[in-house]
């Protein structure tokens, strides 16, 4: 019969190896051996749509957790994924987003001008200040903001970035999701439009007229 005492010092032992994980390298990897991209968005709930614990409460242990606005491939979200696969033991990576998406609410074009009205020279715009050799050319800022037409055909995208990426290893495991913020509900990216029917995958069905300075397409 397992004691009591037993029991504690199991636990204990083992959160002293997850306080100091990192130290082992690819030798400490979190609980999955995963690495989620997804959407910064309040609404958008990782833990309960991919059924892991790794957002809420923070520490949950199960992956290492990168959001953004969109849930896109960027190249913070490239050094990201490039370390915790190369270095702390990763194997797999999911990229989630999500329809309603903010990325969905606007033409990239109009946020350009709206900045250029501010005063703001898109062009010039240090895009990492601690990195002043990371530079855009010119014009190239709307499409940096990463605005799109279609959810969905953007996840797929984002995971064929990821798959063709050389800092990404051909041996992991990468998939899209998108999830349904209408109805709480997961499903992998699709373009039929009867099995998105009744939700915001697109600018159209958000209202926003325009195509998106080219990015995904």
């Amino acid at each position: 019969m397992t004691t009591l005492k037993d029991q504690l010092s199991a636990r204990v032992e083992e959160y002293t190896k997850w306080e100091i994980r990192r130290q082992y390298g690819a030798e400490g990897p979190n609980m999955r051996r995963l690495w989620v991209l997804a959407c910064m968005d309040e609404r958008l709930p990782v833990d309960e749509a991919l059924g892991i614990r790794a957002d809420s409460p923070v520490g949950g242990g199960d992956a290492h957790l990168f959001r953004n606005a969109g849930g896109i491939v960027t190249d913070d979200a490239i050094r990201s994924a490039m370390l915790t696969i190369n270095f702390f033991g990763t194997k797999e990576i999911v990229v989630l987003q999500h329809t309603g998406c903010g990325m969905l609410s606007a033409n990239g074009n109009d946020l350009v001008s709206a900045l250029e009205a501010k005063g703001v020279d898109v062009d010039k715009v240090p895009i990492d200040p601690s990195l002043p050799e990371m530079s855009l050319g010119a014009g190239a800022f709307g499409k940096w903001i990463g605005m799109m037409d279609d959810v969905d055909e953007t996840c797929m995208k984002t995971v064929d970035y990821l798959k063709n990426h050389p800092l990404i290893p051909d041996d992991i495991v990468i998939s899209g999701w998108v999830w349904e913020t209408e109805f709480r509900r997961l499903r992998a990216p699709t373009t039929n439009d009867d099995v998105r029917a009744r939700t915001q995958y697109s600018t159209g069905t958000m209202g926003v007229k325009g195509p998106q300075p080219p990015r995904w397409s």
